[in-house]
Parts: C-alpha cells; sequence; structure tokens
C-alpha cells in the first residue's frame, strides 16, 4: 500500500505546455497515490503527440480521464462523483469522451462500460501506449477497453511531460507493480506483478529533469525496495537468471548510489519502502551521500504480530524494531513516517493497545492514517468478515491519530534553534510574504521570502514550531 499524495492536491486537473498545432483538448484529474499522478504524466505524454493539448477547464475538453485508485473506498466514491459530473458535461456537449485509466479502471471494467454505461474508454495501468487505438475505436462509435497487465511495460521510453510542477520536483518511476500480496491491498491485482525499470533509462531521466531546472526527484513505487534490475523481466523470475545477470544486476542500493552521482547538486528521494525488503545497504548508502534525503517512508500497518500475520505482512513486530534501532544507528537524524491501519478484521483491543506501543517505541515524525475498509478483490474481502463495527474502528483511528499528533509535535520541536537546509518550493499557504519548502527530513518549513527565489537551497534558523511545521528565518544560500 502507497502513501498517498497530499489530500490538498486530490484531483487537480493536470496542464502542460502547449503545442500551436495541436487541436484538441484532454481535460485529466488524479485522485490516490502518487504512482497515480506519475502515470498521469505518462498519459499526458503520450496524448500530447497525438494532438491533445490540456485544459484546466471541464466544458472545453474533447477528451476526459480520471487517473483512479482503489485502495479505499473514499478515492473510488469521490471518482464516481466526478463521473456523475463528466456525464452532465457531456449532455450539453456529446462529442465530449470520457474514460477512466488506472487501479479502479482494471477493477469496474465491466460495470463501467456495460452495466453503468457512463464512460466511452476504460484502460488499465500497463495499457497506456494503446491510447490512441483506444482512441480510435471510440471515435468509429464502440467502446474501448484494455486493461491488460503486462509483464514488461515499465514506460521507461517515454518522457513523461511535468504536469501542474512546480518546476522544482519531480516523480521519476523506477517499478511498477508489486509482488507482496498483503491481504488488504488491491493493487497487486490491478497493478500486476513487480517488475524494474532499466537504470540508464532512469539516470536519462534524471539528467533531463536536471537540465530543465529541477532540484529535487523521487524514485517512486509500489515498493521501491525490492527494485531489482537484471536485463529485464519480472523479479519473481531472478532465480532463473543466468551467472553473468547475476553478476551485473543492481538492486535498490545501487540504483539510489548511481542516482546520487549523476547529479550530486540534486536532492534525491524515495517511495515507498516495505519493512522486510528495506536492506541495510539501502540505508549505509543514504548515509555515505548529503543530497540523499534522510526521511524514509516506512509502512508497518499494525503494531500486532497477529494482525500482521493476518494482513500477510511479511514482518514481525520484533523485526520492525530492530530495523528502527539500526536505522536510528546509521542515519540518527533520518526522519522516518509510517502507514497505519486501525480495525482490521478480527482486531482486539489488546491488538489496538500493540499498535499504540509500537508507535510509542518509534516515535513517528508524521504518517498516513486509516480505518479498514474492505476492497473488493482482495485476499482479506475474499476470505474474511468485515467485523469490527464502524465506531470501534473510528476510535482506535482517533487513538492512533492522536498519538501520532503528540509524537509529530515532539519530533519537530527537536528541530528549533537548529539550522536546517530547505528546498523552496512554493509560497507558503498562509501568507504571501513568506515561502515554503522541505528538509532533507521531508519537514515543511517557513520563513520570510527576502530576495529568494523557488528553487533556491536556502539554510534557515529554525525559531518556532507547529506539530507539523518549521518557522524560521534564512541565513543565506546553502551549496548542497
Amino acid at each position: 500500500m502507497e502513501k498517498t499524495i497530499d489530500e490538498s492536491k486530490q484531483g487537480e486537473s493536470l496542464v502542460l505546455e502547449q503545442k500551436k498545432e495541436n487541436t484538441r483538448k484532454l481535460f485529466i484529474e488524479s485522485y490516490g497515490c502518487s504512482m497515480n499522478f506519475s502515470d498521469s504524466e505518462i498519459v499526458a505524454s503520450i496524448l500530447h503527440n497525438e494532438g491533445y493539448n490540456t485544459t484546466q477547464k471541464l466544458e472545453d475538453a474533447d477528451l476526459v480521464l480520471v487517473n483512479t485508485c482503489s485502495i479505499r473506498d473514499k478515492a473510488e466514491q469521490t471518482v464516481r462523483k466526478r463521473l456523475e459530473k463528466y456525464n452532465a458535461v457531456k449532455r450539453i456537449n456529446p462529442g465530449m469522451k470520457v474514460g477512466v485509466l488506472g487501479c479502479m479502471a482494471e477493477r469496474l471494467k465491466s460495470k463501467f462500460l456495460e452495466e453503468e454505461k457512463i464512460v466511452d474508454l476504460v484502460v488499465g495501468p500497463d495499457a497506456y501506449k494503446d491510447l490512441p487505438n483506444l482512441l480510435a475505436e471510440v471515435e468509429d462509435g464502440r467502446d474501448a477497453i484494455n486493461v491488460i497487465l503486462s509483464k514488461e511495460e515499465t514506460y521507461g521510453d517515454i518522457s513523461p511531460v511535468r504536469l501542474n510542477s512546480n518546476g522544482v520536483t519531480a516523480f521519476v518511476s523506477i517499478t511498477r507493480g508489486c509482488d507482496n500480496m498483503c491481504t488488504f491491498c488491491v493493487v497487486p491485482f490491478t497493478r500486476g506483478r513487480e517488475r524494474s525499470r532499466e537504470p540508464q533509462s532512469i539516470l536519462e531521466e534524471i539528467n533531463d529533469l536536471w537540465s530543465r531546472g529541477f532540484k529535487e526527484i523521487t524514485l517512486l513505487g509500489q515498493n521501491v525496495d525490492s527494485y531489482l534490475w537484471y536485463g529485464g523481466g519480472l523479479k519473481k523470475d531472478f532465480d532463473k537468471a543466468s551467472d553473468m545477470q547475476v553478476a551485473t544486476a543492481v538492486n535498490f542500493a545501487k540504483l539510489l548510489e548511481l542516482c546520487a552521482k549523476e547529479q550530486p547538486k540534486m536532492r534525491i528521494r524515495f517511495s515507498t519502502s516495505n519493512p522486510q525488503d528495506l536492506t541495510l545497504d539501502v540505508v549505509e548508502t543514504m548515509a555515505k551521500y548529503k543530497n540523499i534525503c534522510k526521511h524514509i517512508h516506512l509502512p508497518v500497518q499494525s503494531g500486532s504480530n497477529r494482525i500482521l500475520k493476518e494482513m500477510n505482512r511479511l514482518h514481525t513486530r520484533e523485526e520492525y524494531f530492530k530495523l528502527i534501532n539500526n536505522i536510528r544507528r546509521i542515519l540518527p537524524d533520518c526522519s522516518i513516517s509510517q502507514d497505519m491501519i486501525t480495525g482490521f478484521p478480527t482486531e482486539t483491543e489488546q491488538d489496538h493497545q500493540d499498535t499504540l506501543s509500537l508507535m510509542e517505541f518509534v516515535k513517528y515524525n508524521f504518517g498516513y492514517m486509516f480505518y479498514y475498509s474492505e476492497r473488493p478483490g482482495t485476499l482479506a474481502e475474499r476470505k474474511m468478515e468485515d467485523d469490527i463495527p464502524l465506531e470501534v474502528k473510528k476510535r482506535r483511528l482517533d487513538d492512533v491519530v492522536q498519538l501520532q499528533r503528540k509524537h509529530s509535535e515532539f519530533r519537530t520541536k527537536a528541530y528549533v534553534n537548529t539550522v536546517v537546509e530547505v528546498l523552496i518550493e512554493r509560497e507558503s499557504k498562509k501568507s504571501d510574504q513568506q515561502w515554503s519548502g522541505r528538509t532533507s527530513q521531508n519537514i515543511v518549513a517557513v520563513f520570510p521570502k527576502e530576495d529568494y527565489k523557488i528553487g533556491d537551497f536556502v539554510t534557515v534558523k529554525i525559531l518556532d514550531c507547529t506539530s507539523a511545521t518549521l518557522i524560521g528565518e534564512a541565513i543565506g544560500l546553502s551549496n548542497l
């Protein structure tokens, strides 16, 4: 399960540079995880070369696409409401075509096309290159669908456009799919088996971003730590690799080092990690290179060994503690964030207390917390009764959220009277007189603008804080 995009960005329509010769208009919205937003950039790039410029005005669009998420019920319900809105506009503009992309498309293909008849086009995560053919089918008056999952597709040959970009930070996708069959998660069924992207194409994309002024990239995957390139193919087939393939294979620690050395002035982040796959050579590589950000998003989901087993998480509470201790030893200044699910089937009060005690041990900097919602197609939905009452789920979630707020405040206060490096990303949401950016540890910091500009690395003295934001004043430019 991958961490989701900041809620404030959910559903943003995305816009890129316009081609004068393009005559049709594309309106595209994304919901859910970072991977969906990254995929939208691939889709926009493909359609940019097919005569479509993007627009922020729904009513002007010839083609409307929504890139969807099936991780949580809330996102799915939001997408359904948006499809109702699209179709209301379509009644006024009958020439407009509506399509669903991504994970939800794969899961609800027949319902969308045949039963509810609310879309013209359904395209799964591995079929975006087929969009021109599918659009031709739609133009001929036929519904179009391709949700076939691929064993090879990584879109490594597509140069993504940067949609709605601040020109400073960008996603770089390095893996697709997932082999971890967590019982609550639909990703392996909607995105297929895990495969990795060729390293040279990743380095070329990073170099291109640097040449265009980007200062920070996030290496992206459902499970980046299990990145493994040995010439192509599925991760699970590595045991059949030749001696030469094994000898020349690139794992995540090696890829991280390649990226850090390729652009030593560019910040490197990565997301998302899985506890059983985060090896210490990755943490040691982070310690070795200053430009690799000191933050690890390390989803745990539960603090109870019994629930972790029910979730098919391939780690125990004790193994997680050992990993945390090793991260703290190798990288004392590293921030750690979490994903947590409350109210998983059969969860008892003792299981819940185990989660709270795990949080007390780690004291995460921040987290992404949800109560369990049954996702159709998952192992939990097929084999487990959703037996925890909603009010109990919500109460337990509130316990987790309140404890996380306490820990976030504790971690953030530790930065007061210290000096940090901040990459300016945007104007502060609360004041047009202040810049907002993030530290290496992924903590938001705000400070007076003075003569600095977006894209500057600035040394900032922290004077105060809220539970989530550092407040300071700039000392001067930093040389990463």
